[in-house]
């Protein structure tokens, strides 16, 4: 007989029964907590690589900011208020582009801190194992 969910009902299972069936509940156990670990590692992975890719964009970005920076400097000196103004909003325009990148990166490595870990399930499952006992 089946529970609505499509487990077997165990209740008029013999002890015997249970106990044979321990090795095989425990190899399923272990490879899901294998398959878990494996899905973490790999959006870990992912998370660190974009997160890695828009740190790297932010800094691309501060780098060709600071030859802006240095045309402003020269065009205020020896040039019109336009010229000037227009190299400031330039690269007053970069850094929001480099911060916005740099916030980007960020959350997706705090990503990283907010999910899950496996090693952290497995320890909470021999803790229900050990209370049980």
């Amino acid at each position: 007989m089946t529970t609505p969910r499509g487990f077997r009902d165990r209740a008029d299972d013999s002890l015997l029964t249970l106990l044979g069936e321990i090795p095989e509940l425990v190899r399923n156990l272990v490879i899901a907590e294998i398959d878990a670990a494996k899905a973490w590692l790999a959006k870990t992975a992912k998370d660190g690589g974009w997160g890695a890719l828009w740190v790297f964009a932010a800094l691309f970005v501060l780098f060709w900011s600071v030859p802006v920076f240095g045309t402003f400097v020269i065009a205020g000196l020896s040039s019109w208020w336009p010229v000037w103004l227009s190299a400031l909003v330039v690269f007053f325009a970069m850094l929001i582009v480099t911060a916005v990148f740099a916030i980007i990166g960020v959350l997706y490595f705090r990503r990283i801190g907010e999910r899950r870990n496996p090693v952290q399930s497995i320890a909470l499952d021999v803790k229900e194992v050990r209370d049980e006992l």
